[in-house]
């Protein structure tokens, strides 16, 4: 009977127990290789995570996002699998080779990400496919050669029951970890590099494993450390690459770069000023936020006479809390910011906490870092005014705050005289999206006025005030504003013939229409 190339000869074998022996103990190669099969899904895992991460951050829609990801992920892998079946000789040998691959391909496919998607725009959906596609052949390929070594001293029952149980502890420790843990404090570059270097070391492991079998141990042992070296290079030298993408993406000099469970916050500084990008989304400019603020907040808070308690939804960059503080009336704030990150470089950051003056050290506040509408749900407080200042409905899960559901659960924590106002896209390029808000405000029982600013970093920008009763014109506003005054007021409430009410759709958790959209009218503009 033919033996595999390389493999010890039967005499050297270990043969398969039969039913009813007593089980031997594991022997150290066994216990190597089941150990391997837990860093290889880890790796595996990690590398599906960071794609679709990413990609969400870079491209929106995580839902999107995450799901050709790993469909194209998954797809591969059985692609590697049914290769498996052609590597006949020297397993060992082919298995080294495969983890180097990974290693590479892997550890640096979020920085290629990025250096692409700054470098080389148009190439990114090709490159992400491409290497998601390329890493899921390459793992598939690993666990099948992996279980075929092992099958020389273990019976088949117990093989498939140990390899198994070994990938699956590995996915569900870096399922934990990676958002937990590794995105935090590494960043998605580093974490890439560094799991690229748990890929080379079991590379190395299995160097040192099959020693004796492999033919050319010099080249192999060789590869293994240019690996490494590669690989501990591109980790000592992340920020640099990180920090050469985002210089080329954003343009100006980034004063602040971090990547949050939640999001990746970039802090930029140019001719005009401070700007802040979330996710690679604009948020403010230093130059022009106080329009969008002042829009934002004084409309309903001057309409409302004497506003005591306020909440504010989104905002973590304070500038929403910086004007609500100029009511003397007022004598609590509360807010509510999923991403504790936000609210502490704004507290703390000491150029970022001139920009909102302070407010965020205010002993008026309270700051609750948490999903909103799960806090919505909770709370039984009710708000003289309440501000909602979240990100643009890019995807499913911030969408979410933009349905009827989420603006019943407004009205509800409104008090009877109080108003709310709702921050909501661009009315001349998103049309379809602004009425769509207006409507879905009005479909869970509110009065809705709508109005806009011009705001030159977004351009003409819209707001919905919404209440139990209707919204009256205030006489009265702040001192100090730069951009809001009584006489031109009234103009932000008149919609020009482009930008006049649509009929739209109702938004709701069961369908998310304002998603699709937001991103058909939006990807328009980006086409032209």
């Amino acid at each position: 009977m033919r033996t595999e190339r390389g493999a010890p000869p039967r005499s050297a074998r270990r043969v398969t127990p039969t039913a009813g022996a007593p089980a031997s103990p594991p022997r150290p190669l066994q216990v190597a290789l089941l150990a391997s099969v837990f860093v290889i899904a880890a790796c595996g895992l990690l590398y599906e995570l960071a794609a679709g991460a990413l990609a969400s951050y870079l491209l929106g829609d995580s839902v999107l996002q995450f799901s050709t990801i790993i469909g194209t992920y998954l797809f591969a892998m059985g692609v590697g699998s049914w290769l498996s079946r052609f590597f006949e000789r020297q397993l060992p040998a082919h298995f080294l080779r495969i983890e180097l691959l990974v290693a590479l391909i892997g550890g640096a496919l979020p920085a290629l990400l990025f250096l692409a998607h700054a470098w080389l725009p148009g190439s990114f959906r090709l490159l992400l496919y491409g290497l998601v596609f390329a890493v899921g052949t390459l793992v598939g390929l690993e666990i099948p050669l992996v279980m075929r070594i092992l099958k020389r001293d273990i019976a088949l029952k117990d093989l498939v029951s140990q390899v198994l149980t070994f990938d699956y502890l590995g996915a569900l420790a870096v399922s934990l970890a990676f958002p937990l843990l590794l995105v935090p404090h590494l960043g998605l570059v580093r974490t890439g590099l560094l799991f690229g270097l748990l890929n080379a070391a079991v590379a190395v492991w299995a160097l040192w494993l099959f020693r004796h079998e492999l033919r050319a141990f010099r080249a192999h042992a060789a590869a293994c450390a240019l690996t490494l070296a590669a690989l501990g290079a591109g980790f000592a030298g992340a920020e640099r690459i990180t920090t050469l993408a985002e210089d080329r993406f954003y343009q100006d000099r980034i004063v602040f770069a971090a990547a949050s469970p939640y999001q990746r916050i970039v802090v930029t500084q140019g001719r005009g000023g401070h700007r802040l990008f979330l996710n690679g989304n604009l948020q403010f400019a230093e130059r022009d936020e106080y329009r969008y603020h002042e829009a934002l907040v004084h409309p309903a808070m001057a309409a409302h006479g004497a506003p005591k308690r306020v909440a504010v939804l989104g905002g973590g960059d304070g500038m929403a809390v910086r004007e609500i503080l100029k009511y003397p009336s007022v004598e609590q704030v509360t807010l509510v910011e999923l991403d504790p990150h936000m609210t502490g470089l704004f507290r703390d950051h000491a150029t970022l906490a001139r920009l909102n003056g302070g407010a965020l050290a205010s002993p008026k506040l309270r700051v609750v870092n948490t999903d909103a509408f799960g806090w919505l749900e909770r709370t039984e407080e009710t708000f003289d005014v309440i501000v909602v200042d979240f990100p643009d409905p890019t995807n499913f899960a911030i969408g979410k705050l933009y349905t009827q559901s989420f603006y019943a659960l407004l009205g509800q924590r409104l008090a009877a005289s109080g108003y709310a106002v709702v921050q909501t896209t661009s009315p001349l390029i998103a049309r379809q999206s602004f009425w769509t808000v207006v409507q879905t405000i009005e479909a869970a029982g509110l009065a809705t006025t709508p109005y806009h600013a011009h705001v030159p970093s977004f351009g003409e920008w819209g707001f919905v005030i919404a209440g139990h009763r209707p919204w009256r014109m205030p006489q009265a506003l702040p001192s100090g504003l730069r951009f809001l005054d009584l006489p031109s007021l009234p103009l932000l409430f008149d919609f020009p013939k482009d930008m006049a009410r649509l009929p739209a759709e109702v938004n709701r958790l069961s369908n998310q229409v304002l998603v699709r959209t937001y991103e058909r009218e939006w990807g328009q503009v980006a086409a032209r």
